[in-house]
C-alpha cells in the first residue's frame, strides 16, 4: 500500500510539472533580447525623429522685383530658439539678378532666415561677380535691403587691381560699391596688377 501511495504522489508531482511546463512554454511572454546594436539603433532612430539636423539643404526665394536667391548646403540645423533660422555648413548660394549677371557665393557656414531670406555667410567667404572676386570672413546679404556687406579681412580682386579694406558694401539693385575702413586714419590698400 505504501508503494501505491508513493507512486501516486510521484505521478501527481510529474503531472503538475508537465502541466506547468506546458503552460510556461505556451503562455510565456516574448522577451526581447537587447544587444548593444539594438540599443544604438533605437537611439539613432530617436535622434532622427526628434532631431533638427538636416542634410543636403536647398532653399530658393524670389523677391518682388524678380531677383532670385538659391542656397544649397551639405548640412543644416534648425535653431531651437527660433525655428525660422537655419544654420548651414558648406554653403553655396546663387543670386540671379533680373537686370545683371549672377553673383556666386561660397562659405564654410551660413545663417539663413526663412522668413525674409536674409543670409549671413561666414568663414572663407568667396563672392564672384563677373571678373570680380571678393574674399572675406563675413558677409551679410539681404534681398530686402538689396545689399551685400562683406567685412573682416576683405580682399577685392579683378584683372587690374587687388584691394584690401575693412568693409565692402554692394547695392545689388544699382551695383554701386562702397569701400571703407573702420578707422578714418587708415586708408584702403590698392595694388595694381
Amino acid at each position: 500500500m505504501r508503494k501505491k501511495i508513493i507512486l501516486r504522489t510521484l505521478y501527481t508531482i510529474l503531472f503538475f510539472f508537465t502541466l506547468l511546463a506546458i503552460l510556461y512554454f505556451n503562455f510565456k511572454k516574448e522577451e526581447k533580447i537587447v544587444t548593444t546594436d539594438t540599443i544604438s539603433e533605437e537611439i539613432e532612430e530617436e535622434k532622427y525623429t526628434s532631431s533638427n539636423v538636416l542634410k543636403n539643404v536647398k532653399y530658393a526665394a524670389r523677391d518682388t522685383k524678380g531677383n532670385q536667391l538659391i542656397i544649397e548646403a551639405l548640412g543644416g540645423e534648425i535653431d531651437t530658439s527660433n525655428r525660422n533660422i537655419i544654420f548651414l555648413t558648406d554653403v553655396k548660394a546663387l543670386i540671379k539678378l533680373t537686370n545683371s549677371e549672377n553673383i556666386l557665393i561660397k562659405s564654410n557656414y551660413g545663417k539663413y532666415n526663412i522668413n525674409n531670406y536674409d543670409t549671413i555667410f561666414s568663414k572663407n567667404v568667396i563672392i564672384t561677380y563677373l571678373d570680380n572676386k571678393i574674399t572675406s570672413d563675413y558677409l551679410d546679404f539681404s534681398l530686402e535691403r538689396n545689399s551685400l556687406i562683406a567685412s573682416r579681412d576683405v580682399i577685392y580682386t579683378n584683372k587690374e587691381n587687388i584691394l584690401k579694406a575693412d568693409t565692402i558694401t554692394m547695392d545689388i539693385k544699382t551695383k554701386d560699391i562702397k569701400i571703407q575702413m573702420y578707422e578714418d586714419k587708415k586708408k584702403v590698400n590698392i595694388k595694381s596688377n
